[in-house]
């Protein structure tokens, strides 16, 4: 299940700022951390993640990535595979793993257990 976006911005802070103003989204932010969730309480809404533009990076180079969440990712990964999907390397970030992919148009994915920390962390 698709549910979350993550953006690639120049200025996370605006952005975020914008979809608050306009789109009634509320802005989560961890110390440490530089992506900035955004999210709905009402549930109508992905989750939208605002990810820092890496100096170097035009516009239109891999500004979008689609985020599953996967509470397992080495296993997820492992079975993707057979299934002849090949994900890059299993990274590892403040408590949580993701690993990237490319769909058949070159669009960038991602697995994610990102959800699974928040969640764990929330009932801490």
């Amino acid at each position: 299940m698709l549910n979350r976006i993550l953006l690639y911005v120049r200025d996370p802070e605006r952005v975020a700022d914008f979809y608050a103003t306009h789109f009634d989204y509320q802005i989560q932010r961890e110390e440490g951390d530089r992506i900035i969730e955004l999210t709905r309480t009402d549930d109508k809404a992905c989750k939208l993640m605002l990810h820092p533009l890496a100096r170097g990076r035009k516009s239109g180079q891999t500004l979008v990535k689609l985020v599953f969440d996967v509470q397992d990712v080495s296993a997820f990964c492992a079975n993707a595979q057979k299934n002849g999907l090949q994900f890059g390397k299993i990274h590892e970030a403040d408590g949580y793993t993701f690993a990237n992919a490319k769909d058949p148009a070159g669009n960038s994915i991602s697995v994610s257990s990102r959800a699974y920390r928040l969640q764990t962390n929330a009932h801490s």
